[in-house]
């Protein structure tokens, strides 16, 4: 099969996928194109960063023109978030100078980890949620907690390229007192602003592939619209539990290769 057919299809299947279940571009597409389609796992985080600006521009700018964005929160979140990418970027870089190609090994066994335990997280929330009474509060009131949750998920997609969606929505859902449409607006704008600094950041070091990028972009259209197609047919929690599996069985595997 011809190497652009490849990555198109790629595309296909992150984007059924992200339509499907709402996970995070980033923990979709990062099993794939490192076992996939043998993409060096530094090129896989910086061209996945890419991807996912690209494809969160259009729902962006619908969330904001139907109103559904809390700026505040946006603010709070990128005040964070933006340094915890740099220092996230900033310190990849560093791992490539001292190790070499060897920072392929160590960066896929980090995505190993957060491929394990994101997932893990997103299967355990709701039974957290019982055990953990928080009180939620309005954007306002939880501005130090928001700032210190966009630097955490900031350096997590500075070396990783993921979080930007699936963590910072569930840490969101959690702690912040909003409408769940406009937690998912203001998530999608912020993560916007997060992935393009971050895509910017890897492309001038070197490590954004657009011959895969765009190929993807082309693949994962068709595919958005037919993962949302699917999600009215499919059972989408459990079809999402499986998802989360079928990713934590994938770091694991990173972690023992």
């Amino acid at each position: 099969m011809p190497l652009l057919l490849e990555k198109i299809l790629a595309g296909l299947l992150v984007g059924t996928l992200i339509g499907m279940s709402g996970l995070g571009g980033g923990v979709a597409l990062l099993p794939i194109l490192i076992f996939g389609l043998g993409v060096p796992a530094i090129v896989a985080v910086g061209s996945a960063a890419a991807f996912n600006a690209l494809t969160k521009v259009w729902a962006g700018l619908m969330h904001w023109r139907k109103q559904t964005v809390c700026w505040p929160l946006v603010l709070a979140l990128a005040s964070g978030s933006l340094p915890g990418t740099f220092l996230g970027v900033l310190f990849l870089g560093h791992l490539r100078t001292v190790y070499g190609p060897e920072v392929n090994n160590i960066l896929r066994n980090f995505i190993g980890v957060l491929l394990v335990a994101v997932p893990a997280f997103l299967l355990l929330q709701g039974q957290l949620a019982r055990f953990i009474t928080i009180r939620k509060r309005c954007p306002n009131e939880v501005y130090p907690a928001t700032v210190a949750i966009g630097f955490g998920a900031g350096f997590l997609v500075g070396m990783s390229s993921v979080g930007s969606g699936t963590v910072i929505m569930a840490l969101l859902l959690m702690f912040v007192q909003c409408p769940p449409v406009v937690l998912v607006g203001s998530d999608i704008v912020h993560a916007v602003a997060l992935t393009g600094v971050t895509g910017l950041l890897d492309w001038h070091m070197g490590t954004v592939d657009f011959s895969l990028v765009l190929p993807l972009l082309i693949g994962s259209i068709p595919g958005s619209v037919l993962g949302v197609k699917l999600s009215t047919l499919l059972p989408g929690q459990w079809l999402r539990y499986a998802l989360c599996v079928i990713l934590m069985a994938s770091g694991a595997r990173m972690l023992w290769v």
